[in-house]
C-alpha cells in the first residue's frame, strides 16, 4: 500500500471512528461533537479503546474466566513490546459476538481497524493515551476475574465501588488530562490532575445510580455495595424485585450523595481546563451539567430507577443546555447553570 493510499484509509478509518461514537454515545458524542480537530479525533479514538474493553466486560453472555482472558489479550494488542497478533484476538472474541450485532459489539468486530487508527496517531497523543487505556483493560480484567464465580459483579462495598468507578471512567479522566495538559504550566497541570478523579468518579456514580435495573438485567452485575443493600435487608441478587424496592431507593440516594461529593472539586476542574489543541470547555461542561440534572431527578425520584428500569433528564432539557453552549457559555456562569439545573429543568 502506497503511503497516500494509507492515508486516505486513515481518513475513512477516523470518519468510520466518529460514526461509530454516535452509535454508542448519546453523552459522548456530544462531547465530540463540541471538540475541534486534533483534539476531537485523539478523544474519539481514545473513548473506542475503551469501549471495546467496555463492552467485553459488560458482555452477560461471556463466562467471567472467558472475559478475563479476552481482556488480558486486548490488554496485550496495546503493548508495543507484545507481538500478538490482532488475527488471533478477533478469532478468540468473534465467537462471543453476537448474530444481531449492536453498536458496541460493531465496534468490537472492528478492533483492528481502531487500532491501526491509534496507530496512525502522532506519537506523543498516542503515547500520553496509551497508559490510561491499558490501566482501564487491566483494571476489567482484574474485577471479571475477582468475581468469576459469581457470573457477574458483585461489588462489596463503597471503597470496592470506588476501586472500580477509577478503574471504568478515572483512567479515562487521566487520558483526557493528559491530552489537554500539554503546554500548560506545572501547577496547573498539577491542578488538573488532582480533580480528573472527582470529575470522573462523579459521571461514573451517576450513572451507575440511574442504571441498577438495566445493569442486573442486561450484564448481571450488580454495582450497588453488598454492604449498602445488607443495611436495607435487601439480598444482593433480588435488586429487582418489587419487593426490595425501597430498600434498593434508599441506595440509590446514598451513590447519589456520595457522587455529589465530587461537585466542587469536579466544577473546578472544569474552571481550569485549557481551551486548545482543540480542546473546548463545553465538551466537558455540559456532561457535568447534565450529571447535575440527573441527580437532581435521582433526589426527586429514585423508585423510578428501579420500578421503569432508568431515570434521565428530557430530551428538552438537553436540546436546551446544548442551545446555550452554542450560543456562547462563560466559564464564570457554569455556577449559575449548575444552580439552576440542581433546582430544576432548565427548560422550564
Amino acid at each position: 500500500m502506497t503511503s497516500g493510499q494509507r492515508e486516505l484509509t486513515t481518513d475513512a478509518d477516523f470518519e468510520w471512528c466518529f460514526e461509530a461514537v454516535h452509535g454508542v454515545s448519546r453523552t459522548f458524542s456530544i462531547t465530540i461533537d463540541r471538540l475541534e480537530e486534533p483534539m476531537a479525533g485523539h478523544i474519539c479514538v481514545g473513548y473506542l479503546l475503551c469501549r471495546i474493553a467496555d463492552t467485553i466486560e459488560d458482555a452477560g453472555h461471556i463466562p467471567a474466566e472467558t472475559q478475563t482472558e479476552l481482556l488480558d489479550s486486548y490488554d496485550r494488542l496495546l503493548d508495543p513490546e507484545d507481538d500478538l497478533a490482532v488475527e488471533q484476538f478477533m478469532n478468540d472474541v468473534e465467537p462471543w459476538i453476537p448474530e444481531e450485532t449492536t453498536d458496541d459489539w460493531e465496534v468490537v468486530a472492528q478492533t483492528p481497524r481502531v487500532l491501526e487508527t491509534f496507530d496512525a496517531l502522532e506519537d506523543e497523543p498516542r503515547e500520553i493515551m496509551r497508559e490510561p487505556v491499558r490501566e482501564l483493560v487491566g483494571g476489567m480484567a482484574m474485577f471479571t476475574s475477582r468475581y468469576a464465580d459469581e457470573g457477574g459483579l458483585r461489588l462489596q462495598t463503597v471503597e470496592e465501588l470506588e476501586e472500580y468507578c477509577w478503574y471504568a471512567a478515572g483512567t479515562v479522566g487521566t487520558l483526557i488530562t493528559g491530552l489537554v495538559a500539554r503546554g500548560v504550566s506545572a501547577d496547573r497541570a498539577e491542578e488538573m490532575r488532582d480533580n480528573a478523579r472527582s470529575f470522573a468518579l462523579l459521571l461514573q456514580l451517576v450513572n451507575i445510580a440511574k442504571d441498577v435495573e438495566t445493569d442486573y438485567r442486561e450484564e448481571n452485575n450488580v454495582y450497588l455495595p453488598a454492604e449498602w443493600l445488607e443495611e436495607e435487608d435487601v439480598p444482593v441478587e433480588e435488586v429487582t424485585h418489587e419487593d426490595n424496592h425501597g430498600g434498593v431507593t434508599n441506595v440509590i440516594k446514598r451513590v447519589t450523595g456520595r457522587a455529589e461529593t465530587y461537585l466542587d472539586d469536579a466544577h473546578r476542574y472544569l474552571e481550569i481546563i485549557p481551551e486548545h489543541h482543540g480542546n473546548k470547555l463545553s465538551a466537558w461542561a455540559i456532561p457535568y451539567l447534565l450529571a447535575v440534572g440527573t441527580m437532581r431527578e435521582l433526589r426527586e425520584r429514585p423508585e423510578d430507577v428501579v420500578r421503569d428500569g432508568d431515570v434521565k433528564i428530557s430530551r428538552a432539557e438537553v436540546y436546551e443546555l446544548i442551545s446555550q453552549f452554542e450560543e456562547g457559555v462563560a466559564r464564570g456562569n457554569l455556577s449559575t447553570l449548575r444552580s439552576e439545573m440542581a433546582d430544576g429543568p432548565l427548560h422550564q
